[in-house]
C-alpha cells in the first residue's frame, strides 16, 4: 500500500519541478529578449533599454519566488538532502 509520506515526496517533486520549468523558460525569454536587442536574434526581443532591464527584473523576482516555493514545498513534502 502507497504511504501518505511517499504521495507528499511526489507530489513535492512534481511542484518543485514545475517551478524550475518556469524558471527556465523566464530565463530563456530574457536571453533570447536581449540577443535580439542586440541584433543577434531574428524574433522576439525588447525594443528598447527600459524594456529589457524591466524584463530582468522581472525575471529575477519571479525567480526568486520560485526558488522560495521551492524550498517550502520540499519542506512540505518531506524531500531530505542526501
Amino acid at each position: 500500500m502507497i504511504k501518505l509520506s511517499e504521495i507528499k515526496i511526489n507530489i513535492a517533486t512534481a511542484i518543485a519541478a514545475a517551478f524550475g520549468f518556469v524558471i527556465a523558460l523566464l530565463w530563456r525569454d530574457v536571453i533570447i529578449g536581449i540577443l535580439k536587442f542586440y541584433g543577434w536574434w531574428r524574433d522576439g526581443g525588447f525594443d528598447t533599454v527600459e524594456a529589457m532591464v524591466g524584463g530582468i527584473v522581472i525575471v529575477i523576482v519571479i525567480t526568486i519566488l520560485c526558488v522560495l516555493g521551492i524550498m517550502y514545498i520540499s519542506k512540505w513534502g518531506g524531500i531530505d538532502k542526501k
